[in-house]
């Protein structure tokens, strides 16, 4: 088999040349529109695989209290009523998906630079700050949409949306436009603090793998790096989400509202309900986000090349 290559390559010499000058040259970066497309098909694939733990995890943050229902019997009591309703509340998070995703990957790089020092080099702390900033930005998009998933997740609602358009046509007429931006301030949170951690912990994990130049293997150090940098980002971000899913969960016209920010309402909950209560909702969400960290860097990696 070696001598069939080297026989070859001996016989096709220019494009052989070219290719081998090919690989030596870095590649070069992609433009805003193929990093989109990369972060965005990541993103759907990533979804679709872990949705239905998306929306144990809502479930599991809105329940008050402090003897909630584990995970698995959330999970097996939807699997019995909804089947494959569970995937209702899909829509949103598939139109925002794709921009969402492709967002975090793109204003990641592009306020690199801004935290890049005088060597060139992104520090550290340079990584989680631009996390951080590409998070805040992905917040403010994703809004909308995800308070729209929130309602259609919530138990409590099963009734009462036929639909993702119904859904946003009720809350239009019932609450006003601006109630799409509930829970604006607690979603920048949430985002900026996972971004921050994922983004800061993957140049780190990465300095720890042996370099290769297997594919398989790097694919393998890619997953390993994305999910345990998606956990990171989970440890620290789930109270703001435990939070956030209950703002958004509150219709208008609930008074007195009980909660509107999010270190009073982090506080209020671990008041009222326990410091493990931020942690509602964790180990759904850290399956799906640590594995799908994983995912998104894998497919980001690949849909790059």
């Amino acid at each position: 088999h070696h001598h069939i290559v080297v026989h070859q390559t001996m016989s096709s010499s220019p494009p052989s040349s070219s290719s081998s000058s090919r690989t030596t040259k870095k590649p070069k970066p992609l433009s805003f529109g193929q990093n989109l497309l990369a972060g965005g098909v990541a993103g759907i694939t990533e979804l679709m695989v872990m949705y239905p733990l998306d929306v144990v995890k809502t479930r599991a943050q809105l329940q008050v209290g402090q003897n909630s229902a584990s995970m698995m019997s959330l999970f097996r009591s939807m699997l019995r009523s909804e089947g494959i309703g569970m995937y209702r509340g899909i829509v949103p998070p598939i139109l925002v998906e794709s921009p969402k995703r492709a967002v975090k990957f793109s204003a990641n790089l592009a306020y690199q630079p801004l935290f890049t020092g005088s060597d060139g080099k992104i520090s550290r702390l340079g990584s989680i700050g631009a996390g951080i900033a590409a998070g805040v930005t992905e917040g403010v998009i994703i809004v909308p949409f995800d308070l729209v998933k929130v309602r259609l997740q919530a138990k409590e609602n099963a009734g009462k949306y036929r639909n993702t358009m119904d859904c946003v046509m009720k809350i239009l007429r019932a609450e006003g436009p601006l109630a799409f931006f509930n829970g604006l301030e607690s979603t920048l949170w949430r985002n900026g603090s996972w971004n921050g951690g994922y983004f800061g912990v993957i140049p780190i994990i990465r300095d720890y793998m042996p370099p290769s130049d297997n594919n398989a293997v790097k694919q393998g150090q890619s997953f390993i790096a994305g999910a345990l940098a998606g956990t990171v980002g989970t440890m620290i971000n789930t109270p703001a989400d435990v939070v956030k899913s209950r703002i958004q969960n509150q219709a208008k016209g609930q008074w007195p509202r009980k909660y509107n920010w999010t270190i009073p309402g982090i506080i209020n909950i671990a008041r009222d309900e326990g410091f493990l209560a931020l942690y509602k909702g964790f180990l759904p969400k850290v399956l799906r986000l640590g594995p799908g960290g994983g995912i998104l860097l894998v497919v980001f990696d690949f849909m790059s090349k």
